[in-house]
């Protein structure tokens, strides 16, 4: 540690804030040694952080004088908090100072439109806002008359186009899946102390999502994944869609939703009416690809009828290595079609079973067979279960009075029989009993659209074969992805979502119930690089400075 550092150590100064009288021409010398033809290394790292070592030693002067002493210790970290960011942010200024004041001419530039940069020009500068307040970056700019200014050192700190940091960016990718961009820029203040409006919060968030889809498509199972798949190669691959609202502002709706939003006049100005609906929602579309390892079961193992059968009722296959997407751009084949890129780079062989969960929705499952018969692979498209009981229920209605037991015990008898793979026959048993009862065109309404149901479904409604294989029968995974990943975040009060925001925050969203985050930031930064430098150059490759004796 050199002389004039532990000189400073001891002495005490009234503010931490203040800063000796050579610090700022210290911290800015480093910046007017640069030059086109400066020797890497004639700027030792000790002085190139003069103006850190001042402050830390401020810092440690005030900490040991009296003032300090005497206060509480939350007082203290306030002080520090505030005082040692500063510190920091200095640190991280005299270190971009230092690799200005190092950096080497290189040659030759050539920009990606062919013109090479020969003239040099040391010193331009731009403002960075880190993580720890803002810094001033100085580089060497390479110039040519008409073309547009290289900066070969912004390729090496891999700098964003925009003002603020990757850091800062990263900041709002963890937060914006989490709450409102109002409360986000708030905790950045408060983690950073670094001032940033709402709508910057969400710009940031846009641009961490951008590379979401490249991400996915290049991604490989981990040698974890890829050695359990080889051990257990009877995993059955499970697919499974939904689409849950998001509420909107009216310029980012579906352009007919938009016509029956201006068109629709509420009857009463204070609230709707019976049956009146707002027009306000796009549909977010919802996917999900897991793994299960096969669980024979038998219909009573779902709905057990005695005490005995219940106690000995087997659990149903669990879901693993989950993977979600969802989207409020895209439609249901588009993010039916990349379901089907997912499962294929789990099983490119297609040597698993295949099954398919959906909640009965002609167009999903018409889009499922579409991407089957493309792709050229089996898969059993499956009903679920829980949507099938829901009719049953309403059909219970038509004969029951409201909160009758024997509505209960009727259900269960029929859905045990659909189960059992006996639809049609449930289905004629409800509109037979419909007719015994002489009930109207009304009464019978509930129990005629059950058996249209079930008459419709009953290719998909194969559950037999299904609990005998040890497939999911319900879509259990794919109803908590659009309660995870789409209501709980997007509909949270008083929340109308623009088209790229809602975007950016389901994908980001996504990414952390996917667990891939991390490595997607990795993969982020590197596309990154590729886009905002490497495309500026000839052959997309930056020069680097040749290697010094």
């Amino acid at each position: 540690m050199c002389a004039c550092f532990d000189t400073r150590v001891g002495q005490a100064y009234a503010s931490v804030g203040e800063i000796l009288p050579d610090q700022r021409s210290a911290a800015s010398g480093a910046r007017d040694v640069a030059s086109p033809d400066l020797p890497a290394g004639s700027c030792t790292g000790r002085q190139g952080f003069s103006a850190s070592d001042g402050l830390y030693g401020a810092l440690t002067g005030w900490l040991s004088g009296e003032e300090a002493q005497g206060l509480e210790h939350g007082e203290l970290e306030e002080h520090l908090e505030s005082k040692g960011r500063e510190l920091v942010r200095q640190l991280y200024q005299d270190s971009i100072d230092l690799r200005a004041a190092r950096e080497q001419r290189v040659a030759p530039v050539v920009g990606a439109d062919g013109v090479a940069r020969s003239n040099v020009e040391r010193a331009h500068e731009r403002s960075l806002q880190t993580v720890f307040g803002e810094v001033t970056v100085s580089r060497l700019a390479y110039r040519a008359r008409g073309a547009e200014n290289l900066y070969v050192a912004d390729a090496g700190l891999n700098l964003p186009e925009e003002k603020h940091s990757h850091g800062l960016r990263r900041l709002a990718a963890l937060g914006a899946p989490q709450g409102s961009f109002e409360d986000l820029r708030e905790a950045i203040c408060r983690q950073t102390g670094v001032e940033i409006g709402k709508r910057q919060v969400e710009e940031l968030a846009r641009r961490a999502a951008v590379d979401f889809e490249a991400f996915y498509e290049q991604r490989e199972r981990d040698a974890a994944q890829r050695q359990e798949v080889l051990a257990e190669r009877e995993q059955v691959l499970v697919l499974s869609c939904d689409g849950k609202g998001v509420v909107m502002r009216p310029e980012a709706l579906r352009p007919e939703t938009r016509r029956k939003a201006e068109n629709s006049q509420p009857k009463m100005g204070s609230r709707l009416s019976k049956g009146e609906k707002r027009a306000r929602k796009r549909i977010a579309e919802v996917t999900a690809v897991y793994e299960v390892k096969p669980v024979p079961r038998t219909p009573a193992d779902v709905l057990p009828a005695t005490e005995q059968e219940r106690n000995v009722a087997c659990d149903g296959p669990q879901a693993k290595h989950k993977w979600v997407s969802a989207s409020v751009t895209d439609d249901a084949a588009t993010m039916i079609e990349r379901m089907f890129e997912e499962a294929l780079r789990r099983d490119p062989a297609r040597e698993r079973t295949w099954v398919a969960l959906v909640d009965g929705n002609n167009h999903q499952i018409d889009r499922i067979r579409t991407e089957a018969r493309r792709r050229k692979v089996k898969v059993k498209i499956v009903v679920d279960c829980m949507h099938v009981l829901e009719y049953l229920w309403s059909a219970a209605w038509s004969f029951f009075d409201e909160g009758d037991a024997a509505a209960e015990r009727w259900v269960k008898e029929k859905a045990r029989q659909v189960l059992e793979g006996n639809a049609g026959v449930v289905a004629a048993s409800i509109r037979r009993k419909a007719t015994c009862l002489h009930l109207d065109a009304k009464q019978r309404a509930n129990a005629d659209t059950c058996a249209d149901y079930l008459l419709a479904k009953r290719p998909y409604l194969d559950y037999p074969t299904a609990l005998a294989s040890g497939w999911p029968i319900a879509t259990g995974v794919i109803e908590g992805a659009c309660r995870h990943v789409v209501k709980d975040r997007m509909d949270i009060t008083g929340a109308r979502w623009g088209l790229e925001g809602a975007e950016a925050v389901l994908k980001l969203r996504a990414l952390k119930v996917n667990g891939d985050i991390d490595a997607y930031w990795r993969f982020h930064l590197a596309q990154e690089r590729k886009r905002v430098h490497e495309t500026h150059y000839a052959s997309a490759v930056i020069p680097t400075a040749p290697p010094t004796g």
